[in-house]
């Protein structure tokens, strides 16, 4: 039996069968039409798989950058602690805990602390004992390790994470890190270990013991007073504990976008040592990336998994989209040429122009995509750029300038003179411009990680900084007593250092610089901070605009600067969600505050923040 014909109701109301032509018509469109939007879909779901590709290998790429900025922050660390022992005629105790003072969680986070290592045989034990007791040390012990008879030990130590003193212990008792000890001897060069348990954390629990490394810089004595003028000393030692370094180095980088793992080759194996595990769940779909990452004369492999995070709230599941606009429109033109199939003209421009509709919207979502690529490819390029291409040979540059003005420069004729201290002073205002335009970016893009921060010592230890850097003789600073903020520690620290620092700079020639601080709590919770000066102040129709990037006020041509330093402070109180303002200072100078909420409410990063 065959099936009875559909029914069509013509424009003049005479209802007529519709026969098998009209269906030979009607199956080609519909065959069409999902073939079409069958091929839009996988077209578009190759899109997303190739943008999250792209989104996991930048974001690697940042993490690996991040990694190696680290390792070499903490390896210039080391050797210039090792530099500042090495210059002592005689390493006392308390040369050795003034040099340290510095070394902090803040500046070396992961670390659980530094300390002197010294070899002795088992003959010269007694001796080397009496020797660092007699350095201000009287409570030495040393502690041979049993098997050794070349024994490695720690005569001073200044630790970090306050777990117990390392004072007295046998490094000859670790393998990884005796090693690494003499590997740098040999090499006269920062080494670090393969990973291992630290000696000094064998009394923690199992559950809080965990894969760790040093990191080892040899000292050679440099001070010509020393009677062992240019001869070994020994090492200094650091170290880090491999979860705590993952977290505080990377955690912050790789935000909840990625997972990381951290494996140590160095010993010719892989071995984690340490991971960093955000909240979001992994994205079980998506290959991990493994890289290798050279370190002091070793090697690690870095592992980093994409979550289901990496690209929230940008994954639009075009593909989903493409199949339902086009099931829609292959529905509308199987009805429309159902209904009106006498009049297959216009069913076709209506076709057409519906084709052409989702063409352009497709057109348009591919160019708006190729533009957030391209910013995303300058902004990683810039960072790069600037943090590898500039930075490193504009350091190499200015220090064989200054090595030049101190060496060469007094032999010099006047002009050649003249040009080398252009030279020097061109490549520090360059130093800084660059310095000044990483830190305004990161300020705006870079996660938040809130802690206690004390006022009263991050002051004390900027105005001591500056002081001691720009050779100020006689500055009147008053401090009164400031509070505890719950805050980012590092970004604050800008805040502070970029103020007083505008405080001692724009003091008119002639005058000691003088500064007051203060602090006040506001109503409703958090604090009110104000930093006021006798500088050259700021003109009245400038102070609604101070805060903006590369502005500078009328008067301050004179003196050096970027117009950024303010434009930092703004957006790293604004990330805190507190405010600015500055207002002229009766008798001369400006006021310069900012507040803090009670509360902090922490804003997200801008486009391609961590």
């Amino acid at each position: 039996m065959r099936p009875a014909p559909a029914v069509d109701i013509s424009p003049g109301g005479e209802p007529r069968r519709l026969g098998w032509r009209a269906l030979r018509i009607l199956v080609p469109i519909i065959a069409l039409g999902l073939a079409g939007t069958a091929l839009a879909a996988f077209a578009l779901g190759r899109a997303e798989e190739d943008r999250l590709d792209r989104a996991l290998s930048q974001q690697t790429a940042v993490v690996e950058q991040t990694l190696s900025a680290e390792m070499r922050r903490y390896s210039t660390s080391l050797q210039d602690l090792a530099g500042a022992v090495g210059a002592q005629s005689r390493l006392e105790s308390a040369e050795f805990n003034a040099i340290t003072a510095t070394t902090n969680r803040q500046r070396l986070p992961g670390a659980t602390g530094v300390a002197f290592v010294v070899p002795a045989t088992d003959a010269q034990v007694a001796d080397v004992e009496r020797f660092w007791r007699a350095a201000g040390n009287p409570g030495l012990r040393l502690r041979p390790a049993p098997a050794a008879t070349e024994h490695l030990f720690v005569v001073m130590a200044h630790p970090i994470d306050g777990v117990g003193d390392a004072a007295g212990q046998d490094m000859a008792a670790s393998p990884q890190g005796t090693a690494a000890l003499w590997k740098a001897r040999e090499t006269r060069a920062v080494a670090i270990s393969s990973a291992y348990r630290l000696l000094r954390d064998a009394k923690l629990p199992p559950a809080q013991q965990q894969l760790s490394f040093v990191l080892v810089a040899p000292v050679f004595s440099t001070s010509p007073s020393a009677a062992d003028f240019g001869r070994f000393r020994g090492w200094m030692m650091m170290g880090l504990r491999g979860e705590n370094f993952v977290t505080d180095a990377i955690g912050r980088t790789a935000g909840d976008t990625v997972a990381v793992t951290l494996s140590d080759n160095t010993a010719g194996r892989s071995t984690p040592f340490g991971r960093w595990q955000p909240a979001a769940p992994i994205d079980r779909d998506r290959a991990a990336r493994t890289v290798t990452v050279a370190v002091p004369q070793g090697e690690w492999s870095l592992t980093v998994a994409p979550t289901e995070r990496l690209l929230a709230g940008t994954d639009l599941h075009l593909d989903l989209i493409a199949w339902a606009v086009g099931g829609i429109i292959t529905l509308l033109l199987a009805t429309l040429t159902g209904t009106v199939i006498t009049s297959r003209n216009r069913a076709l421009r209506r076709v057409d122009a519906a084709t052409a509709a989702l063409r352009d919207d497709i057109e348009r979502r591919e160019a708006v995509e190729s533009q957030l690529r391209q910013r995303e490819t300058e902004l990683v390029g810039f960072a790069g750029v600037v943090a590898h291409d500039l930075r490193s040979p504009l350091s190499r540059i200015t220090g064989y300038a200054d090595l030049l003005r101190d060496e060469a420069g007094p032999g010099l004729d006047p002009v050649h003179r003249d040009y080398l201290e252009r030279l020097y002073a061109g490549a520090q205002d360059m130093q800084s411009l660059i310095d000044d335009l990483l830190d305004y970016a990161m300020a705006d893009n870079r996660a938040l990680v809130t802690t206690e921060v004390d006022l009263n010592r991050v002051v004390a230890d900027v105005v001591r900084e500056r002081v001691n850097g720009q050779g100020i003789q006689q500055p009147k600073i008053v401090v009164w007593p400031l509070p505890s903020v719950e805050a980012d520690a590092t970004m604050l620290r800008q805040v502070v250092d970029n103020l007083i620092g505008n405080a001692l700079k724009y003091t008119p020639a002639g005058e000691d610089p003088s500064i007051e601080i203060t602090g006040r709590p506001v109503d409703g919770g958090g604090w009110h901070i104000e930093v006021a000066d006798r500088g050259i102040g700021v003109p009245c129709d400038q102070l609604d605009t101070i805060f903006d990037a590369f502005t500078r006020a009328r008067g301050s041509e004179r003196y050096q600067g970027t117009g950024l330093g303010l434009a930092i402070v703004h957006r790293v109180i604004e990330r805190h969600g507190g405010e600015v303002g500055c207002a002229a200072n009766p008798g001369g100078g400006s006021r310069f505050w900012f507040s803090l909420p009670a509360g902090i409410r922490v804003t997200r990063p801008g486009p391609g923040g961590g």
